[in-house]
Formats: structure tokens, C-alpha cells, sequence
């Protein structure tokens, strides 16, 4: 569990195929502190340390990981956003994330606004997935980070950023077009699905 919070950027140094298995090494400024068998979300996508020392680490995705998000189209020097998992009795910052990418959106535009900045974004909302969804004021996870929906409507939505978040995070290096990992609210997957059912 996650809260969409990133601590840090990591740089992708090596990709190894291993049948349809990839593994990821990446630099990060909290390497040392990692062990094996621990859960990091790498652009929102929560994969598990099989390999690390002190400035390196490795972490395997497999092919149901591949398919949802955008990490088969990642290359070495890449920036990704990292966060560690959620501890016990920590301040909840941002919203429960679960680190289990639902689908890849596209960024449509960027606006720089005298000091904040408004992104929009496309994702593929259909009848078939009437989970993917986004209400205004409400939360939504892009590349890991937990942000606040400004506008919304059926396969697209905005978002604001402040300098901070914009600078401290991979939104900076985005350009119109380039594919984002969602995770949608997890309080409105279940309910979209309880009333799916119903009907």
C-alpha cells in the first residue's frame, strides 16, 4: 500500500530480458536502505527488490505488469518516481494508492499558469471498464503520484500542480503525447463495480 507521495527520483541504468520477464536496475538515493523482498512503485507501478547494495537495485516485472502500464516502453536513463511501501502510523499525505496500475493514459496538454501548471490528460474510458472513472475534486494516481482531479469527463480529466511537484517529480520531462501509468480511486472502482452489479 502506497500513498502517492514520491520520495525520490530513480534513473534506470540497465534492462534485462529473461523470457517475458524484464528486470530493472535502477540508481536511487535511497538504494542502501532497500532489502530484498521489499515493494517500491516505480511510476505508480509496485514492483518487488530482488537484488540491491548500496546505490543499486533490481526489481523483475512480468508480463500482466508489461501489458497495463507503460513499462515496456521504458529505456536505460529514464527517470522514474519512487515510493517506498506505507508503515504503520504514518501520516496518510495522499490517498490510499495501491501501486496496481488499471490502465495507460496520454498527456494531451500542459499550461504553465504564472506558477502552477494544468496538465490534461486522455485515458480509455469505455462502457466495458466504467471503473476508469475521475470525478472533480477527487483523487486520482498519475505515474505514482497522488493528485487531485480538476475537471472531469468520460475519458479525460485535468489536473494541477504546484512548482514543487512539478520540479520534484517526472512531470517536468512530459511531453504532449507521451503515455502515463493511472490507477484510478480505489473507493470508486469498488463502488462503479457494486452498482454495475446491481444493475
Amino acid at each position: 500500500m502506497f500513498t502517492g507521495i514520491v520520495e525520490g527520483l530513480g534513473v534506470i541504468t540497465q534492462i534485462e530480458r529473461e523470457g517475458t520477464n524484464v528486470h530493472f536496475t535502477l540508481k536511487s538515493p535511497f538504494a542502501s536502505e532497500l532489502k530484498i523482498d521489499q515493494s517500491l512503485a516505480h511510476d505508480g507501478v509496485c514492483l518487488t527488490v530482488v537484488k540491491c547494495d548500496d546505490s543499486f537495485y533490481t526489481v523483475t516485472a512480468i508480463q500482466e505488469s508489461l501489458d497495463r502500464s507503460s513499462l515496456g516502453g521504458w529505456a536505460v536513463g529514464k527517470k522514474v518516481n519512487l515510493e517506498r511501501c506505507l508503515r504503520l502510523g504514518d501520516r496518510l499525505d495522499g490517498h490510499m494508492v495501491q501501486g496496481h496500475v488499471d490502465t495507460t493514459g496520454s498527456l494531451v496538454s500542459c499550461e504553465s499558469r504564472d506558477g502552477s501548471y494544468v496538465l490534461k490528460f486522455n485515458h480509455p474510458y469505455s462502457e466495458e471498464n466504467p471503473q476508469w472513472i475521475t470525478i472533480a475534486k477527487g483523487s486520482i494516481t498519475i505515474n505514482g503520484i497522488s493528485l487531485t482531479v480538476v475537471d472531469s469527463s468520460a475519458g479525460s480529466f485535468s489536473i494541477a500542480l504546484i512548482p514543487y511537484t512539478w520540479s520534484e517529480t517526472n512531470m517536468h520531462l512530459l511531453a504532449p503525447g507521451d503515455q502515463v501509468n493511472l490507477e484510478f480511486d480505489i473507493f470508486g472502482k469498488y463502488i462503479s463495480k457494486m452498482m454495475a452489479n446491481k444493475l
